[in-house]
């Protein structure tokens, strides 16, 4: 019996799935490059009229969004800013301060969305253009599985001011499909979240495409496309919220998964048993 079993529960099993998220305005509620500019004001790396042309940048990115022309000036102002930073150090104070500036600005409904998606046994991947060392320790807060960010050139431990891979448009789209080229997963029964027009590649590349507090481009899209519009506007202290729902261990997933398999095959072989 044992073999019959393994071979259902091969076969039989759904393919993996995902759920890809936008980070800025759909998981937090600002800018999570620019969140940080007074902390690296106060460690030395930038002046003060950066500070104020972050809080500026930050200003037009949550009142009109950032549309392409946009976007391609926030990152070559970013790029040229941190050339010359040591790496470490950025690191260092984003730990330092991840909880104080991040922790606050996060949706309940998106922390309760990725913990609906973690207890159904899909990945939560977060695909933002901001970069790996603000991204990463984020999506580590949040418990993210997977992680795809903007990731600078580094020469002796300091930003060249030079882009290696920028997570943006088209290549978070590709990003995507790798990532279930590789993982296994079902685009077709992933989901997807976004608030910006520019993240449209991302949103077709699934089944399930969500737009969370839109800009007007990807408003119209949306409307037109039948895709749900999502409001979220509670941000909420991490640490003090309470889970919307139990979350199981990938090992209860996978023992659940497997104990359906066997309770199917051993029902596939009664009946066929009762027939003979």
């Amino acid at each position: 019996m044992a073999a019959p079993i393994l071979d259902y529960v091969e076969n039989h099993v759904p393919m993996r799935t995902a759920a890809f998220f936008d980070l800025d305005k759909t998981i937090i509620a600002k800018s999570s490059a620019l969140a940080f500019s007074r902390s690296f004001y106060q460690g030395g790396l930038i002046n003060r009229r950066a500070v104020l042309k972050s809080a500026y940048a930050q200003f037009v990115f949550l009142v009109g969004g950032a549309d392409h022309d946009q976007m391609e000036r926030m990152r070559e102002y970013l790029s040229a800013l941190c050339r010359g930073w040591d790496v470490q150090q950025v690191r260092e104070i984003v730990a330092e301060t991840l909880h104080d500036l991040i922790d606050p600005l996060i949706y309940d409904e998106a922390a309760s969305l990725i913990e609906e998606h973690h207890a159904a046994g899909r990945d939560v991947v977060i695909v933002s253009s901001s970069g790996a060392e603000v991204v990463e320790p984020i999506g580590e807060m949040l418990g993210a599985d997977r992680v795809v960010a903007t990731r600078m050139v580094v020469e002796d431990g300091r930003y060249s001011g030079e882009i290696e891979y920028y997570a943006y448009a088209e290549n978070k789209a590709k990003a995507v499909r790798e990532l279930a080229e590789t993982e296994g997963y079902n685009l077709a029964r992933s989901y997807a979240y976004s608030d910006s027009v520019t993240d449209l590649p991302m949103l077709e590349a699934v089944g399930h495409p969500y737009v969370v507090n839109p800009d007007r481009g990807l408003r119209r899209e949306a409307i037109a496309r039948g895709w749900p519009v999502l409001s979220f506007n509670r941000p909420v202290q991490l640490r003090q919220r309470v889970p919307s729902l139990p979350v199981p261990s990938r090992t209860v997933l996978a023992a659940t998964a497997i104990g359906a398999g066997a309770a199917a095959a051993g029902l596939v072989w009664y009946a066929a048993k009762r027939r003979r």
